[in-house]
């Protein structure tokens, strides 16, 4: 990592060398999940999970991040990040930690999971590997399945350099004909078939008579391929066959000003990001000059951007192996829990959601809590005849979403209005969102696209109900978005309430999404980019002056990233003036803690474990007036300027109580899947005395719901 910095009598705060590199920061955090994948505390199938993640979270890394400092690179952006790195500086950074990154993944496939795997009966074989009758059932499979998917594109005088897709695995092939001439090929690794083979029909499910079999066997789709290249190419013969890898940039800037049609204009860049320049290619290290030569002239890669490496190339695929029906190797299933307030006696009483929330405001704990609820207060205000408005923020919901189609009836079925603002500019997941959008414009829905120059990111659903003759607002907001997949695998906190002044402040919220209604001010949400960032400033300035009157300042946060300037230089300045700050920080933190006379009171943890830390909490003791808020935003320059973000205060004593003690102190005591942050980026273990009890925050967390609630 980056050096220390040399602290003078006269501290500048706004130094570089007192910043790190969000970039950087980034890819520290790569090492901490591929820390998991090492970690044999953990089942061995949720290891190789962890592995495949890391590959995931790089072609993102690489497709965006590499991708927009190339683009300012090119144009000859000279501006210096907060660190003092120019983009060229910040790509040559990249270039060094990335391949170490990569050389260590490769290590831990092949000295460690691999072996553990077929320790285990789960063999990951290579083709030349397999015995005569498994390549007979491999090779039936590939002329009855493969082969006829498989399409070899010729690159000659009379054949163009074919497209190679965005993070597709291809095969670059040379052949010689008859006359004896070259020639290059590529073929393209169906991304839609398995790319782990199952050797047995059974390997990875169960056989025939329902048993399940002890031993899986499996060979790469790629590697098969390769083995079965004659059939493609008939009357030639196959010299050489080398598999390669690419990502594409996809960090493409919307003219949103010059759009006339918004949601066209979203399609067209999701179709230019096919064709955007490769920002890495991944070859293998036996892959001939001549054949490297073909592909970097054709696809105009730099020579900084080819890593070199044995495989597997799309780490990615390695998710494949969680289908495998061995659970004895994944980690311990639990039934998300849904607490007895939100249970209904009645299968047909959609009024006992409202009559709980009237009761008081109800918070859920994702995953340990069932997002069940969430869909259910969407039915109940669908089908209930009170109900006279649905107004909800839509940002990833993902493939068949209960959240949608509730939505869809709510207008189709029974009438309702509902207003939808759905985020086209959701990066990866444009083509979902346009596909509800407009499925949701054919039933009547009034569909809005949010606001010129900003991401919609706030997490909030407003239901409007008539109760005699007033008007009641019900809202529900979280830090996590409407999906009913992640809400399984993410860590979030929501919350349901009728509080009048929230009502109103969500009404005003929605009249600012989907109008040309605008607020200065709200009564007791925090929205960025309106008031936000002030009022943050505000509160810790406030936990500063608590201190130097002597009543013990402290700020608790827990957050994905940390990586605005100005706020980093706030939390200096209150570390200055004495105020204890813990971080809890699950990604990139730009903030360096324990530099004296600057950071010493602020201590960074980071955890990964079994389910992505999520949700942002932020904790202000306010000289004992406890302040806590939680929302969709981090404090990113990102969140605070330039999306609408949406933070709500918890005010109920005992939920205070509740989040400072049995969740953030909790993640704090954590000694197993905590890493602590050290000056200058990199992390280490914590290291625990004999007297503390081991504790893991995420597995506390699933039975803690039972106990707290019931």
């Amino acid at each position: 990592m980056s050096e220390l910095p040399q602290v003078a009598e006269a501290i500048d705060l706004d130094s570089p060398s007192l910043y790190l590199n969000r970039e950087l920061s980034l890819l520290q955090f790569q090492y901490r999940v591929l820390d998991e994948a090492k970690d044999e505390t953990n089942p061995l199938l949720e290891r190789a999970k962890f592995l495949s993640i890391v590959g995931s979270n790089l072609e993102e890394f690489f497709m965006v991040r590499v991708g927009g400092l190339r683009m300012q690179r090119d144009a000859g952006v000279s501006e210096l990040s907060p660190d003092g790195l120019t983009p060229a500086r910040q790509l040559a950074e990249i270039r060094k930690v990335a391949q170490r990154l990569m050389d260590e993944c490769e290590s831990t496939w092949f000295n460690s999971l691999q072996p553990g795997l077929r320790n285990e009966g789960i063999h990951i074989q290579n083709y030349t590997e397999l015995s005569p009758k498994q390549r007979e059932n491999v090779n039936d499979y590939f002329d009855e399945v493969i082969y006829p998917v498989l399409t070899p594109l010729a690159y000659d005088p009379g054949h163009p350099f074919p497209h190679i897709s965005n993070l597709s695995l291809n095969l670059a092939v040379l052949v010689q004909g008859k006359d004896g001439q070259k020639r290059f090929a590529r073929v393209k690794v169906p991304p839609s078939l398995p790319q782990l083979v199952p050797v047995k029909r059974s390997s990875g499910g169960n056989r025939k008579n329902g048993t399940s079999p002890r031993r899986h066997y499996f060979v790469w789709l790629d590697q098969l391929i390769q083995a079965n290249l004659a059939s493609l190419f008939p009357g030639m013969e196959v010299l050489e066959s080398h598999a390669f890898h690419i990502t594409r940039n996809s960090d493409t800037e919307i003219q949103e000003l010059e759009a006339p049609d918004l949601l066209d204009v979203i399609e067209e860049s999701v179709r230019k990001r096919r064709f955007g320049a490769v920002t890495r290619l991944m070859i293998h290290r036996n892959m001939t000059p001549e054949a490297k030569k073909i592909l970097v002239e054709n696809l105009k890669v730099d020579p900084n951007d080819i890593y070199a490496l044995a495989g597997p190339l799309a780490l990615s695929s390695l998710m494949e192996l969680t289908r495998v029906d061995r659970y004895d190797l994944k980690d311990r299933p639990f039934l998300a829990y849904v607490p007895p307030v939100l249970r209904s006696g009645e299968a047909e009483d959609d009024e006992y959601i409202f009559h709980a929330i009237r009761q008081g405001n109800i918070m859920l704990h994702h995953p340990y809590d069932s997002f069940s609820p969430v869909v259910e207060f969407l039915r109940a205000a669908a089908r209930d005849p009170n109900v006279l408005a649905i107004k909800q923020t839509l940002y990833r919901v993902g493939k068949n979403s209960p959240v949608v189609r509730t939505l869809l009836e709510a207008s189709r079925e029974y009438g309702k209005q509902v207003a939808v603002l759905v985020e086209l500019k959701a990066r990866f997941d444009e083509e979902s969102n346009i596909g509800w959008a407009r499925a949701l414009e054919q039933e009547g829905v009034h569909v809005t696209y949010g606001l010129l120059g900003l991401k919609t990111h706030s997490k909030i659903a407003l239901v409007v109900r008539r109760e005699g003759d007033h008007i009641r607002r019900y809202i529900h907001m979280s830090t996590g978005n409407y999906n009913h997949v992640t809400a399984n695998l993410y860590e979030d906190i929501g919350m349901f309430t009728c509080d009048e002044e929230i009502g109103a402040d969500a009404s005003d919220l929605f009249n600012y999404l989907t109008g040309y209604a605008s607020r200065d001010q709200y009564r007791k949400l925090l929205v960025a980019p309106i008031n936000l960032r002030q009022r943050f400033e505000q509160l810790i300035q406030q936990e500063i002056d608590h201190q130097k009157a002597g009543r013990g300042g402290y700020l608790l946060f827990k957050m994905n990233s940390l990586v605005d300037k100005l706020m980093v230089r706030r939390l200096y300045e209150a570390s200055q003036a004495g105020v204890k700050i813990d971080m809890i920080v699950r990604g990139m933190c730009t903030l360096r803690p324990g530099i004296p006379g600057v950071s010493e009171n602020i201590r960074v943890i980071s955890i990964v474990g079994r389910f992505l830390e999520h949700s942002r909490i932020y904790y202000f003791r306010n000289g004992g007036n406890e302040i806590v808020l939680m929302g969709s935003a981090d404090l990113m320059t990102r969140n605070l300027n330039q999306r609408v973000e949406v933070l709500y205060p918890i005010e109920d004593p005992a939920m205070i109580r509740h989040v400072r003690d049995d969740v953030l102190e909790t993640y704090l005591a954590d000694n197993l899947k905590a890493r602590i942050m050290l000056p200058d980026g990199s992390y280490c273990r914590p290291v625990p005395s004999a007297a503390q009890p081991p504790v893991n925050v995420q597995e506390a967390s699933i039975p803690r719901r039972r106990t707290l609630t019931d």
